[in-house]
């Protein structure tokens, strides 16, 4: 899977990292950084913190290209 974050969207409110803090993490207090390819294993997590997002800042999809359709 891959995950694509818009950073000029995300306003910081860490959402995500709460989901899924094996993938989104805050450096300071508003710059998040994340792992772009994670491990399906982590799908549920995922998309769990794709779904949270306040302000749909977060888009994941499979890497073979077919579109996920889950993206907030």
């Amino acid at each position: 899977m891959r995950i694509v974050v818009d950073l000029n969207r995300c306003q910081a409110y860490a959402q995500c990292v709460f989901l899924a803090h094996e993938i989104f993490r805050l450096s300071g207090e508003e710059a998040l950084t994340y792992e772009p390819n994670p491990d399906d294993a982590r799908r549920l997590q995922v998309e769990r913190a794709v779904a949270a997002c306040p302000v749909q800042a977060i888009v994941m999809d499979r890497l073979d290209g077919a579109e996920r359709g889950v993206s907030s």
